[in-house]
């Protein structure tokens, strides 16, 4: 029989694969973009709390894990952010340009505000739809709109404000260098987390 998936195991090894996410992100930042090392601690920390929270949240709900449905539950959130944006830019028109905002070289926290009555009603409503889709009871659906919160906050505000920026043609490749990190992100963070829980995670012999 395949051992039986410990919650504690399944924070511990959501944290480090998020944290280890979060390093490759600053890598690939570096290497493709710009410096951001001297914000790679609290990149970290941001990342193992989101990796602790898919984790949980998948430990709950996941009777018995496996590599495929572990696949599917993370598409789920990617796809959330996805469509996240594509809200931004069905709800918002825009009312900034891209060189106002490297401009600024600054977090744009007006844009933020003004598009988080969107971003909520949008996060609980993921919530729920992730919710109908694994057995539900109300510390599930819990788990599920934390995780849902966090990766908002922590990786979906960027995302939120996309419909409030004028984006020329010829710029639309910074939307899909966006896309694209998070997919390495996400990419980096379920492989660790399969190797971390392959005893869990695999089919026994």
């Amino acid at each position: 029989m395949k051992p039986t998936a410990n919650i504690w195991g399944y924070l511990r090894s959501g944290a480090l694969a998020g944290a280890l996410s979060a390093f490759t992100f600053a890598i690939i930042h570096h290497i493709f973009i710009s410096d951001i090392w001297f914000s790679v601690i609290m990149m970290m920390v941001a990342g193992a709390v989101c990796g602790l929270c898919i984790a949980w949240s998948y430990r709950l709900l996941v009777e018995a894990p496996s590599i495929g449905s572990w696949l599917r539950y993370n598409m789920l959130y990617v796809g959330m952010l996805a469509l996240l944006g594509a809200a931004s830019v069905f709800v918002y028109e825009p009312v900034t340009t891209i060189a106002a905002l490297v401009e600024a070289n600054e977090p744009p926290d007006e844009l933020f505000g003004q598009a988080m009555p969107m971003t909520i009603v949008f996060t609980l409503a993921s919530a729920v739809v992730i919710s109908l889709l694994y057995r539900r009871s109300w510390l599930r659906i819990g788990a599920i709109l934390l995780t849902c919160t966090v990766l908002v906050l922590l990786l979906g505000l960027n995302v939120s404000v996309i419909g409030l920026v004028f984006i020329p043609r010829g710029s639309l490749y910074l939307v899909v260098e966006l896309f694209g990190l998070i997919l390495a992100i996400n990419w980096v963070y379920v492989a660790a987390f399969i190797a971390l829980e392959r005893k869990s995670l695999l089919p026994s012999a």
